[in-house]
């Protein structure tokens, strides 16, 4: 009975958010094998993948396309990575958040890369390639979405991939971005453009939008994480950092007017910021990685004259040693050398002072 139930409480203990996503996973995924095997695959491709072509007839598609995975590979490699992921995430923010997170990531991503599609045809007047030749489904956009997450949560967390290649968290969605860049460039647009889009999207929901359950500044509830671990530059190498920072701050300075964006509190340097939601673990790893970067810099900053000064100070202490030698044979050869004999010389002075006194007498007489 015991063996029976195992199966049924580990089920009962995944959050339902995730319970219910990896179920829709493999019931669509497998559905979408299903009508294939039957030959219904351009009908099932229709109402349940993106047809840029026909995406405007079939909406659901949007967000129902993220249950489906065309491939065998696709579906095991999603259901290892995100169910575990959605887990974790899931305990931290809660199911709400979650699932706020989920459609977000998944529907605004899907919607750019439907426009780009129109936007390629509209240049080339190739309807057969942009609109219709092209299927955007599975899981993609929401897997570099939860890496954005765990960049923000846990960024000096190592993983190791398969066994083999050790790497950090804050790293990993920049190999997966890079990966996608690699493909579109050789021709494969469809669907690893959608993990540029996905990327983009996490982080601006991350960085602006996703309220803190939990922490508030004065009554008012905190959005996003505005400090400068997880800004647009942190993710780029430093040249790209001026004119990333002149057109981040342009955009912002238009969506703050507009009131786009919700007001996130004061800066992290003024000390008002609240803290990143999560437990006291992600929180001490979080202040560990800035505290870490702090260190790094003041070090290389330091190193340079720390040398010179060591330098200097073992020279410096070097040279008085001859010196101190000098002195103590000076002093040594200065010091008179005791008598041999103390009676002989006592004897003498008592001798020459007898001689003195008789002398005295007989000038007297």
């Amino acid at each position: 009975m015991a063996v029976l139930s195992s199966p049924l409480v580990m089920l009962q203990s995944v959050p339902p958010v995730t319970r219910a996503f990896t179920g829709a996973t493999i019931a669509s995924s497998a559905l979408y094998g299903y009508l294939c095997w039957k030959g219904l695959g351009p009908e099932a491709a229709h109402y349940m993948t993106i047809v840029p072509g026909s995406a405007f007839y079939a909406p659901w598609t949007l967000f129902t396309s993220v249950f489906v995975e065309i491939t065998i590979f696709e579906l095991i490699a999603s259901l290892i990575f995100v169910p575990a992921s959605l887990k974790y995430l899931e305990r931290l923010w809660g199911s709400v958040e979650t699932l706020k997170f989920i459609v977000v990531s998944i529907v605004a991503s899907n919607i750019i890369a439907l426009g780009f599609n129109w936007i390629e045809f509209i240049a080339t007047r190739n309807a057969d390639l942009f609109l219709f030749g092209m299927r955007y489904h599975g899981q993609m956009a929401l897997q570099i979405a939860i890496l954005v997450a765990f960049t923000q949560l846990i960024p000096e967390h190592q993983v190791q991939i398969l066994g083999v290649i050790k790497a950090r968290v804050k790293s990993l969605p920049m190999g997966y971005l890079t990966l996608s860049t690699v493909l579109c460039f050789i021709g494969f647009q469809c669907p690893w453009i959608i993990i540029q889009f996905g990327w983009f999207v996490g982080w601006i929901y991350l960085r602006f939008y996703k309220k803190n359950p939990g922490d508030s500044v004065g009554g008012v509830d905190t959005y996003g994480d505005r400090s400068e671990t997880f800004s647009l530059i942190s993710w780029f190498p430093p040249f790209m950092h001026y004119p990333l920072t002149l057109l981040g701050n342009f955009v912002y300075s238009l969506a703050t007017r507009f009131h786009l964006i919700p007001n996130g509190g004061s800066d992290v340097e003024l000390g008002s910021y609240g803290q990143v939601p999560g437990t006291a673990r992600a929180e001490a790893e979080r202040r560990r990685a800035m505290a870490l970067k702090a260190l790094d810099q003041r070090l290389a900053n330091s190193s340079s004259p720390v040398g010179s000064n060591s330098t200097n100070t073992s020279s410096g202490q070097a040279r008085p040693a001859p010196a101190s030698s000098l002195t103590r044979s000076e002093s040594v050869g200065a010091s008179p050398s005791p008598p041999p004999n103390g009676r002989s010389v006592e004897r003498s002075k008592s001798a020459n002072d007898s001689e003195e006194s008789g002398k005295v007498k007989s000038d007297i007489r």
